[in-house]
């Protein structure tokens, strides 16, 4: 019964001691602002609500899509590769495809401030080079915590694409 209350009262005091959750919007913003680390927001580009400018990129289907099965595979590979440099080069914070049998292939998220910038990023990529996809391109605003997405996706790849 002893080693029970010592269990209670240890527990009784570790929640005593908890600091309580943010009840009033003013305790959330101090929260916030005690959490707020200006280094990794200067690394990041955020602005003061944490986020910044990136543009958004819907890779379509592209007028040319008769490659036989081996310029496709080719042309996969490339386009995979591409996206690898723009990511290592910090241009690229995120791309994936779509699973569905959508007209709109994938996404980029690209780390430039302008279309334009975008633009001539995704003319180096073969696929849109060869027609086989095209790019719709959105100014977009989002968390600059997307700017450390490739550091956490190498914690979590085995292999690469």
């Amino acid at each position: 019964m002893k080693k029970l209350f010592l269990a209670l009262l240890s527990i009784g005091i570790l929640l005593a001691c908890e600091k309580p959750a943010a009840s009033s919007a003013a305790e959330k913003s101090e929260m916030i602002i005690s959490s707020y680390d200006s280094l990794l927001a200067v690394e990041t580009g955020a602005d003061d609500y944490g986020m910044r400018r990136y543009v958004m990129a819907l890779l379509k289907e592209g007028p040319n899509r008769d490659q036989d099965s081996t310029e496709a595979a080719q042309l996969q590979r490339a386009h995979l590769d591409n996206i690898t440099r723009m990511a290592e080069e910090g241009k690229l914070v995120m791309a994936g495809p779509f699973f569905d049998n959508w007209e709109v292939k994938g996404i980029y998220i690209f780390a430039v401030e302008t279309v334009e910038e975008a633009r001539e990023l995704t003319a180096t990529d073969p696929a849109i080079q060869a027609g086989r996809l095209e790019m719709e391109l959105h100014p977009w605003y989002g968390s600059a915590a997307l700017m450390k997405m490739g550091e956490m996706h190498e914690k979590l790849a085995k292999e690469s694409i």
